[in-house]
């Protein structure tokens, strides 16, 4: 999983960050993982068909844990016929900044699938241990689909524990298989695809009689069948019929790949948050029973277990004594809490949040008592007051506390402020976006640090300058509201000016 530097939309790798590990590896004397930069990476990526590269922050602790794994695999596929190339860039460091930027990093680690010299870019969804990495790419770097000519070819690509997608038709050809195989080099970095001329080599299969795209999954039905082979509609079907009814979150890795594809969808996300040990029997059937009523109704629902939630508790400001808990994050980052929940009340809390009658759930640190230093705290209770009412041109920052770049910002922003401690209509400030939920709606917050400026007057711009102090300074005086010039002369004087002729004019 990725650790997110941004504060907004997919919260999963919060999820699961605590559950991590690596195995301790000896260190390898040669290095098989290619390190590349913005010097190099275009043309290395241009002269391979099939390359893998990931994105990484030194400071990761998660891209620590998976080094010692990526070069381990790296050393393995380097003697695959043909080899599979392994590389990793630093993401972190400005000069690679554009590049995460057009490859839309949004955490660290990401690993990206690069094809065809870089025009074919697929997310890495594999493992993050060595032997699995291999494993992994090794099917990547074979046909999207394998054909399925026996029971025993069947169960090898047919898994218990992962959704698996069969293509079955009475001859390999036509638009129908055409755009199957189309949809499988598609989604073949999602999914393992197959195809087969009989049915019956199929688990839980019956009769065919026409093209069908059967998809296997270890929860709900275990297959669901699905006829119309336009790929649009084949891939709407196939991410509607990949979330469980109710995804479970614990800390079983075979898990994870389900609940990254509930936070990957658009609905609005239910999650209900229990001790699995004492309560799980009590919630599950009532919780699995709403669940169906909301089927196709836009939400997905999330059962957690408090033991393996607890970044999620720290992500939504939430507490232990809360629990049982369901919140509901919608498509624009609302968020709308029950505590203390009891199973026969979540159906009719369910329809009241459908109904417009659940208030939003706003997550605040408290307002400082002392707020003195020269960079002012903002928090979410206090954000119109300081931000939107005060009347004064305004600097925030955006930030994470564990993020290595609003630590370096840090001391840059307090001697800005120190600069501006004389001039009161000018406040630099900043909010903690991992205690404090930001209004989505009047900021775009996708990567810590972020800067906005509002001016007195109400004009709100984002930064996107140098991170020095100068080029910050320059940026506030060109867009700050300066305040309004007012005559030191006294009254009587421009009363006077009115009533004598201008001493500048000569006289005839």
């Amino acid at each position: 999983m990725a650790v997110r530097v941004w504060s907004g939309v997919s919260v999963v790798c919060l999820f699961l960050v605590p559950l991590l590990s690596a195995r301790a590896v000896e260190e390898e004397g040669k290095e098989n993982v290619l390190t590349l930069d913005n010097s190099n990476f275009s043309d290395t990526v241009a002269n391979h068909n099939f390359i893998v590269v990931e994105f990484y922050a030194p400071w990761c602790g998660h891209c620590q844990r998976l080094a010692p794994e990526y070069e381990r695999a790296a050393s393995v596929l380097s003697s695959h016929d043909p080899p599979i190339i392994l590389a990793k860039i630093d993401g972190s460091v400005d000069s690679n900044r554009e590049l995460a930027s057009n490859y839309k990093i949004q955490g660290f680690p990401t690993i990206k699938i690069l094809r065809d010299g870089g025009k074919n870019i697929q997310d890495y969804r594999g493992p993050r241990d060595a032997d699995g990495i291999v494993a992994y790419l090794k099917r990547q770097v074979g046909p999207a689909s394998v054909e399925i000519k026996s029971a025993e070819d069947a169960s090898n690509l047919i898994e218990g524990k992962k959704i698996s997608i069969v293509g079955v038709f009475p001859e390999f050809a036509g638009q129908e298989y055409s755009n199957f195989i189309n949809l499988a080099e598609k989604l073949r970095s999602d999914y393992d695809f197959g195809h087969t001329l009989d049915a019956k080599s199929l688990p839980r299969g019956g009769i065919v009689n026409k093209p069908t795209l059967r998809l296997f999954k270890p929860f709900d039905e275990l297959f669901v069948d699905f006829q119309d082979f336009e790929v649009d509609s084949m891939e709407k079907f196939i991410a509607g019929s990949s979330i469980p009814i109710v995804t479970i979150f614990n800390k079983d890795p075979s898990n994870y790949e389900y609940v990254n594809k509930f936070f990957d969808n658009s609905n609005d996300k239910a999650m209900l948050f229990l001790n699995f040990t004492t309560a799980h029997d009590a919630f599950s059937t009532k919780y699995n029973d709403v669940a169906k009523l909301y089927k196709g109704k836009g939400i997905s629902f999330l059962m957690g277990d408090v033991e393996a939630s607890q970044n999620a508790f720290q992500y939504f400001g939430l507490k232990e004594d809360q629990v049982p808990l369901i919140i509901i994050q919608n498509t624009v980052g609302t968020k709308y809490l029950k505590s203390n929940v009891a199973p026969d009340q979540i159906e009719q809390w369910l329809k009241d949040y459908k109904d417009g009658k659940v208030l939003p759930f706003i997550r605040s640190e408290p307002i400082p008592e002392v707020n003195n230093e020269p960079v002012k705290v903002v928090v979410t209770n206090s954000l119109e007051d300081m931000v939107f009412k005060s009347g004064k041109n305004v600097l925030l920052e955006f930030y994470a506390p564990w993020c290595g770049h609003c630590q370096k910002l840090a001391p840059i922003l307090e001697e800005v402020a120190t600069s501006f401690e004389d001039d009161h209509d000018v406040m630099i400030a900043k909010l903690d976006a991992t205690a404090n939920d930001v209004p989505n709606e009047t900021f775009d917050v996708q990567g810590f640090p972020t800067l906005y400026f509002r001016s007195a007057s109400g004009n709100l711009l984002q930064y996107g300058g140098d991170r020095t102090k100068e080029d910050i300074i320059s940026f506030i005086e060109k867009n700050r509201d300066k305040p309004e010039q007012k005559d030191s002369r006294s009254e009587e004087s421009i009363k006077l000016d009115l009533t004598t002729p201008d001493s500048g004019k000569d006289e005839l």
